[in-house]
């Protein structure tokens, strides 16, 4: 039976890519490469670095492969590689990265040190590309206490930078309820800093991720998006709240445990279906061995849809960004062009959806 949308016109369709932690993009031969000339053991070789036993052991790695990133240099190849890769793989047409200024620090490097290589690696990408990225300044709630968390958001505040638009929360969910970290997302608030936070991730149980976390996120630390969600789906009253809410969701097709990548399209397909704002997106691309494009095709594969819904999933990216209005304007024109040029070839028909 003939698919219903060419997994070719799924990787090309354009993209804004809204979760994605840096330190999950590096290439395993960049890593290896820079543990080498930093004097630093990985545990294997590249060819095996990115494996692991649960989501415990791909945290490990994670924090891991930041610790190559020592100069600016580095940060700006880092920025540098994901979007020559992910233009390549799926393109890309802007991103948003998560990095955790904690994970540097052993490094030697500071704060303006990272971020303004990371700033450097944005504009040559965005002069050899066309791709605009911003950064999300990220609080680890596995290793930050709030009061390092409210410090992490008083440097970013310090040392402003227009490319960092935002803060997040990611790691182990069971390891920092999302209330804990009010104080740091209050400060950010008021500095004018957008807010998201990882939140019911399907990599932890219903009582460590629970449904209410979603509350707590809106209203407490007052996020203006929200990465995840699965576990949302266990409770119909959440499930209304953020329907109601119409925050924009960051999901991710592809994940690093094997038992959850069957379930993760059909989570996802819940979310759509319940009428939730989504984006499709890959969190730790390099990690995790896929892309932009792999996202969207396995995600296809899985569900079934149409054309029609690879449109709503491209302009949703614009829609849920952080891009100021004007950009986000200009971007919305060029990916209807691009999506109407695309439908031509195919020969879909052209149903722009409203967003």
């Amino acid at each position: 039976m003939a698919k219903a949308v060419a997994d070719d016109y799924l990787r090309r369709i354009p993209k804004a890519e809204l979760h994605c932690h840096l330190a999950g993009t590096l290439r395993a031969t960049t890593v290896a490469e820079l543990a080498a000339r930093a004097g630093l053991a990985l545990p294997r070789p590249a060819d095996k670095l990115y494996q692991w036993p649960d989501f415990y052991g791909f945290l490990d790695v994670l924090r891991l492969t930041a610790l190559v990133l020592r100069t600016p240099e580095d940060f700006s190849r880092a920025v540098y590689e994901y979007v020559e890769d992910a233009v390549r793989d799926g393109n890309l047409r802007h991103v948003e990265f998560f990095f955790n200024p904690d994970y540097f620090y052993p490094n030697g490097i500071d704060y303006s040190a990272m971020v303004d290589g990371m700033i450097e690696g944005i504009e040559a990408a965005q002069k050899k590309f066309g791709v605009t990225s911003l950064l999300i300044c990220c609080i680890d709630r596995s290793t930050n206490t709030p009061a390092q968390a409210v410090e992490i958001v008083e440097t970013a505040i310090a040392h402003r930078r227009d490319h960092v638009v935002g803060i997040g929360l990611d790691g182990a969910e069971r390891a920092g309820p999302p209330a804990t970290f009010a104080e740091a997302y209050a400060l950010a608030r008021r500095a004018g800093l957008h807010r998201t936070a990882h939140c019911c991730e399907d990599n932890q149980t219903l009582t460590e991720a629970p449904p209410t976390n979603y509350l707590i996120c809106r209203d407490v630390l007052q996020c203006d998006r929200i990465d995840h969600g699965y576990n949302m789906l266990a409770s119909d009253f959440v499930m209304a709240e953020a329907r109601r809410d119409g925050l924009y969701f960051t999901p991710c097709a592809w994940t690093s445990l094997l038992h959850n990548r069957p379930h993760r399209p059909q989570r996802i397909r819940r979310m759509v279906e319940a009428g939730l704002n989504v984006t499709i997106n890959t969190d730790d691309p390099a990690m995790f061995q896929t892309d932009l494009g792999h996202g969207f095709t396995t995600l296809f594969d899985s569900i079934g849809w149409g054309p029609d819904m690879a449109r709503k999933f491209s302009l949703n990216s614009i829609e849920g960004s952080w891009l100021d209005e004007s950009d986000k304007s200009a971007l919305r024109m060029a990916f209807r062009r691009e999506i109407a040029a695309l439908d031509t070839e195919f020969g879909y028909e052209t149903a722009a959806p409203t967003v």
